[in-house]
């Protein structure tokens, strides 16, 4: 028999990506899109701030047909609600019946997502769910995974670590009350190479912008050579 048809909450970052690598580890479901809620006035992922052609170049790597939500700026809740049942609704058509997500250990997302759910004939799968963040941060690079720190809470990190490589030298500079995984909203990645990719991206980063309260560095596809 073939392995249920999943979706993965695809956010252009490690957590969703390294999710992705260990559902088809374990080849318990069939991935079959990456969905990602983008906003349409910028043309990015929502709150991670990544182009979306770099969107593109990341499911293109991943061999992922995607899922695009459009969602406006500002988005009431109402809208992206109903613009996530639609396609929720047309995944179920589809002969879809599970989703991935990448959340750690935050209870009340797992909630709202576990309650929306809920009736649609589609199963929440959370494979990363309560890993100790210190050595799941370890288990991603040591897994080849690459990443860049994308956008910035400057509540909690100063706005310089926005661009800056997801590595062994940013996991030691993180303050003792940052997670390493970014879990409570530190920071927001974009990953750009690992083991669910058939390829890396060529990024370079361009300019850094704040803006409500987080710093936003601007990655941009390097020039073909």
């Amino acid at each position: 028999m073939s392995p249920p048809k999943a979706l993965i909450s695809w956010s252009s970052g490690k957590d969703s990506a390294f999710a992705l690598h260990e559902v088809r580890r374990a080849g318990e479901f069939e991935i079959v899109s990456a969905l990602t809620t983008v906003t349409e006035t910028f043309g990015r992922v929502s709150i991670h701030g990544v182009r979306q052609e770099i969107l593109h170049a990341q499911c293109d790597a991943a061999g992922l047909p995607q899922l695009i939500v459009p969602i406006p700026y500002p988005c009431p809740n109402e809208v992206y609600e109903a613009r996530m049942g639609e396609a929720v609704a047309q995944a179920v058509r589809d002969g879809v019946t599970h989703m991935i997500f990448g959340d750690l250990f935050l209870a009340d997302i797992r909630a709202y997502r576990e309650q929306k759910l809920a009736g649609t004939g589609i199963t929440p799968v959370f494979p990363l769910w309560e890993r100790p963040t210190p050595a799941l941060a370890e288990a991603m690079l040591a897994s080849g995974l690459e990443a860049w720190l994308a956008t910035v809470d400057m509540k909690k990190l100063p706005a310089e670590f926005a661009g800056r490589k997801f590595d062994a030298r940013l996991l030691a500079d993180l303050p003792a009350n940052v997670d390493p995984c970014g879990e409570n909203g530190e920071f927001h990645t974009c990953v750009v190479a690992g083991p669910m990719f058939a390829r890396p991206l060529a990024l370079i980063t361009g300019e850094r912008v704040e803006r409500d309260g987080y710093a936003y560095c601007d990655l941009v596809m390097a020039p073909a050579t």
